[in-house]
């Protein structure tokens, strides 16, 4: 699908969606815990639906009220067919670990998207802990049952979501389990999510102060009535567009979470964006931004609003520790890099950094290459540069199905009906 974007004036008051990242890790956590969890306020979206429907076909059993999930844990068993992870990275990752502990053959298998994301060191540190799995084509599989412990060692760099996978692993191992990473972790706000999840549910990690080793013992999950924070990754967009095209209030936020992409507040006033901090809320007005330099490697989900942002910012910006952003929904560095230069803004592209000097973004149709956080991305630049074509514009759906809805009830000029 595409929709058209053309110049608007941005103002209102909207509540920011759930955390993506919490509700999947609140799932997990409580489909392990014996017993009934409730978690409060979920994101309904393709990633966390990807995710309970994963546990479903392991033997859990939840129910879907209007603003909760009911939760009865503790009793898995192994899956009849293959269980689909759509594009949800999060859901492939933490569920190949669980399988390890589940009786029997996991098959997981990937769409299109995810399957060209990386995979084999997270079954590499299984194996080390002799675990029996493997990949057949991109269908990852798991004989699962017994799980010993022990120690395993891998790099730092190249997903949180591996160390997260461990992490609820830990407290199941027999003679418990030890994380050693052999890297400085990148995207740690993410560990710290997950080590803050499972202390709601009575799970205990002892933590280095680095994040390069964890020791976990053996303990039995609590069932917890959790309640999810907004979604600062979501939110982002909505304050970048206040900054860029009008006022808006952003409500449902977390000034003291954990959450790496917070990071955005500090990136806006280092901009010189009008920004107003309530007590769960921030007002995000329209200013003339300047250029900024930023090391986005905790916050990786940041790039593409953070581009957006420097396209109409005075001066050049720098934005490095970049990398992993090739690994995502899309190569986000090249797919910025192209809708950008589409839209007359200068971009150099080196391994580890864009450069971008802001300027007078220009009409152009962009493509989203599928990717949820590009087509958010580049909505706000429509709203500046008029008559913008964003391809594949459904793809929101995978984090903030609501979301051309909302950016219309806000006045932005979204239309449907483009061939």
């Amino acid at each position: 699908m595409k929709v058209l974007i053309n110049r608007s004036e941005i103002n209102g008051k909207v509540t920011a969606p759930s955390s993506k990242s919490y509700t999947i890790r609140s799932l997990i956590c409580a489909a392990i815990a014996k017993g009934r969890s409730k978690i409060i306020n979920p994101l309904v979206a393709d990633d966390t639906e990807a995710a309970s429907e994963a546990l479903k076909k392991v033997g859990i059993d939840i129910q879907k009220k209007d603003t909760s999930w009911e939760i009865s844990g503790g009793c898995f068993h192994a899956p009849e067919g293959d269980i689909f992870c759509r594009d949800s990275a999060a859901t492939i990752r933490f569920m190949t670990a669980l399988a390890s502990i589940i009786p029997g053959e996991c098959r997981l298998v990937p769409g299109t998207s995810l399957a060209r994301r990386p995979i084999q060191p997270l079954i590499k540190a299984l194996q080390e802990l002799d675990v029996n799995c493997r990949l057949e084509g991109t269908t990852v599989v798991v004989d699962g049952g017994r799980l010993g412990g022990g120690t395993v060692s891998f790099p730092g760099d190249i997903s949180s979501q591996y160390v997260s996978a461990l992490l609820f692993l830990s407290p199941l191992a027999e003679a418990g389990l030890n994380i050693c990473l052999t890297t400085p972790p990148e995207s740690s706000p993410y560990i710290k999510m997950t080590l803050d999840c499972l202390e709601q549910f009575g799970i205990d990690v002892v933590a280095s102060p680095t994040l390069q080793f964890f020791a976990g013992y053996r303990q039995n999950y609590k069932p917890a009535e959790y309640v999810v924070e907004g979604d600062w990754s979501s939110a982002s967009y909505l304050m970048a567009l206040g900054a860029i095209a009008g006022n808006i209030e952003i409500t449902n936020l977390n000034l003291n979470s954990l959450q790496g992409d917070r990071l955005v507040l500090k990136l806006l006033n280092r901009m010189g964006a009008i920004i107003q901090n309530q007590k769960d809320s921030v007002i995000a007005s329209r200013s003339v931004l300047k250029a900024v330099n930023a090391d986005l490697s905790d916050c990786i989900d940041l790039l593409p609003t953070m581009a957006a942002l420097a396209a109409i910012a005075e001066g050049k910006s720098y934005f490095y520790g970049i990398k992993r952003a090739r690994i995502k929904e899309s190569n986000r560095v090249r797919a910025v890099k192209q809708g950008l230069e589409r839209m007359r803004i200068p971009v150099v592209e080196e391994e580890d950094e864009l450069i971008i000097t802001g300027g007078k973004p220009e009409s152009a149709t962009v493509d989203s290459f599928g990717d949820h956080r590009i087509a958010m991305a580049f909505s706000m630049l429509g709203i500046i540069a008029g008559n913008t074509i964003i391809s594949g514009s459904e793809c929101v759906s995978k984090t903030y199905p609501q979301f051309w809805n909302i950016l219309e009830s806000l006045g932005g000029k979204v239309d449907y009906n483009v061939q």
